[in-house]
């Protein structure tokens, strides 16, 4: 039997081969098809609309999944060969007739009238969403909105495709040991074992995250730096694997599809259901952060200038940050990976929040999975995950959570691997990012909503990210630090003398992290309220905007928005969502301050996140449910106190 066709909790992943994507998503078609004639006849359409492509979610979200952490050729061609298929019958359901009627019939009734909670709110927002994706354009407005659709998730599919087919094809390799001047052990050891995979002499260095940062960091050899810098920042900027005309493309679609729904633009239609409601809120937002941030911005780099003695180019920047740090705070960042091996910064991340949430984690055996890797762990009556956490060529590259059931997640990263036969060490930064996607987890596994379409991290995407970033903070406290960060050979906590130079580095250059994330934001939101087509390449068009934010002048071919895999890699992504990042920066600032107040590992305050943020979903407004936690609005002064800049 075709092991896509029915949903099985203990997905049987060693079992799934790219022969069966087609047949398999063939049959949910006609399966769901029939659902739905069944839904608009139904006497309660909303509860079956809720449930009624459960299966169809279900096998495209572990294709597509598969294709993300273990691609093939097959498995590619196979995934491509479906999506069409799929996109088009998700944007046809909207744009259903029939079905539409019967959400409005229903609607009518005293029943409707009489609904409350959770299904009140899903009543609401799906006659709201009906709208808002064309339910009541003319013949021809929904034909073309559908091919719009279609054709967006074929050439965002092409775009992710290019970026991890870019990062692949490029490698360095030295064989001149002092060219690895400045390198710590750790870098050099995963080089060797990297050109040892590939069957070659030296050191081999790659796009893939934790290669790229360690030379960009650390590498003395301003020469190579260069040359991996360069290589970086043109992702999917030339032919083979030529981002740019799908970018133009992709823009014209998104405008087109907003103009057809009545939005002045891209941004408008996007962020209607959103915290921010319209581009202008969210412009405005990013705006005044920007003018708070930019004094700050300026100083931190006239000041790395004077230490550098010269004018710094980019990709100067982190490796003279680097040696400025050292000399500011006598602190380097490779002082604390030797505290941080997986195994233990796992551990300590479950204790930490079975003190606060009340959850208790175990490891599970026996799970299958599609690489050796992968561990798998079971929450205590909230279900099961799994995690993999090391790079792969055959895996796309950062960090993700991802559900594939009411009950089931998975959470992926790219992190250091093992080398040398001692666990994998990793940066802050890693611990960090570890945190972040157990917060999208725990948001989707710890959900009481009924409905599924409302329930785990199925909200407002300017709200999705306070469960995960305030996960972040426990990773500066010393108590929560106490429970995991032991050096690996001998058991120490960390001095308090190298936790106090931590501490005292966290906001170096804190106002160029922020104008960085504030550049992509912006970027993001003139791509898609402001470029058109006579405005030239979009590429060319948005390098003069980062400039404003970038630390160093950028060179003439910067095309960094051509590997930009969170605006273009699905027809939504974060596209004219980006600034969401800081928006949920300051609700995880501001709502961490509790914590600080009542105790890092207050059960009170754990209790409360859980119960008013991480059990509703969007049962409820988000702002509704941010007030219940904190008693007040959010206060926009907690991100700029935390950073150091207020």
């Amino acid at each position: 039997m075709n092991p896509l066709l029915e949903i099985s909790f203990r997905i049987p992943f060693d079992k799934i081969q790219a022969a069966d994507v087609e047949p398999a998503i063939d049959e949910l078609l006609i399966r769901t098809q029939k659902s739905l004639d069944n839904t608009i006849h139904s006497k309660d359409p909303l509860r079956a609309l809720d449930t009624m492509t459960e299966n169809l979610d279900y096998a495209m979200a572990v294709v597509r999944h598969l294709e993300s952490v273990a691609t093939t050729p097959e498995l590619r061609a196979a995934y491509n060969a479906v999506q069409p298929k799929v996109s088009a019958f998700y944007s046809g359901l909207v744009l259903n007739e029939a079905l539409w009627n019967a959400v409005k019939t229903y609607a009518a009734t005293e029943e409707a009238r009489a609904l409350t909670g959770s299904m009140l709110r899903y009543l609401t927002k799906t006659v709201a969403s009906f709208k808002r994706h064309g339910a009541d354009l003319e013949p021809a407005g929904k034909a073309r909105l559908k091919e719009i659709d279609v054709a967006l998730a074929e050439i965002t599919t092409k775009f992710s495709e290019n970026v991890l087919d870019a990062t692949n094809a490029w490698e360095l390799i030295l064989t001149d040991e002092s060219k690895l001047a400045g390198l710590p052990p750790s870098a050099i050891g995963a080089a060797k074992a990297s050109a040892e995979a590939k069957g070659v002499e030296g050191w081999r260095f790659t796009l893939q995250g934790p290669s790229y940062l360690a030379v960009m960091t650390y590498l003395d050899d301003a020469a190579v730096r260069e040359q991996v810098w360069r290589a970086f920042n043109l992702r999917g900027a030339a032919d083979p694997y030529n981002n740019r005309p799908l970018i133009a493309k992709i823009l014209e679609l998104r405008r087109e599809k907003a103009n057809l729904l009545g939005f002045a633009d891209f941004a408008d239609l996007v962020l209607d259901d959103r915290m921010a409601h319209q581009g202008e809120r969210a412009q405005t937002f990013l705006d005044d952060l920007r003018k708070k941030t930019e004094k700050r911005f300026r100083e931190e780099n006239s000041e790395l200038e004077v230490f550098a003695g010269r004018p710094v180019e980019p990709w100067d920047v982190g490796y003279y940050s680097e040696k400025q740090r050292l000399a500011l705070y006598d602190f380097d960042e490779e002082e604390l990976r030797p505290y941080f091996s997986l195994d233990r910064v796992v551990a300590g991340m479950f204790e930490i929040f079975h003190r606060v949430f009340g959850i208790a984690v175990k490891e599970e055996s026996g799970v299958p999975v599609w690489d050796a890797s992968v561990k798998t762990y079971a929450i205590e009556d909230s279900g099961s995950f799994y995690a993999d956490w090391f790079p792969r060529e055959n895996k796309r590259g950062g960090a993700w959570m991802d559900s594939l059931l009411p009950k089931l997640g998975l959470i992926c990263g790219n992190l250091t691997p093992p080398v040398d036969g001692k666990p994998a060490l990793l940066t802050h930064r890693e611990v960090e990012t570890i945190f972040h996607e157990f917060g999208h987890l725990l948001h989707h596994l710890l959900t009481r909503v009924e409905v599924r379409s409302l329930s785990g991290t199925s909200v407002a995407w300017d709200f999705v990210e306070l469960p995960s970033q305030i996960m972040e903070n426990w990773c500066w406290e010393r108590e929560s630090l106490d429970l995991f960060a032991r050096h690996y050979e001998t058991g120490e906590l960390i001095p308090d003398e190298l936790f106090q130079k931590m501490k005292r580095a966290k906001t170096f250059r804190a106002a160029n992290a922020q104008m960085r994330q504030l550049g992509f934001g912006f970027v993001d939101l003139a791509l898609h309220r402001q470029w058109s087509p006579s405005l030239g390449d979009p590429v060319d068009w948005s390098r003069p905007i980062l400039q404003q934010f970038a630390a160093a002048p950028l060179p003439a071919n910067y095309a960094m928005i051509t590997g930009f895999t969170h605006l273009f890699a699905s027809p939504v992504a974060y596209g004219a969502g980006y600034y969401s990042y800081k928006w949920a920066e300051v609700l995880d600032a501001d709502a961490f301050t509790r914590f600080k107040k009542e105790g890092v590992f207050s059960p009170t305050a754990g209790r409360d996140f859980r119960e008013k943020i991480l059990s509703k979903g969007d049962s409820q407004d988000p702002a509704d449910l941010y007030r219940s936690f904190m008693g007040r609005d959010p206060d926009p002064n907690a991100l700029l106190e935390r950073a150091g800049l207020a």
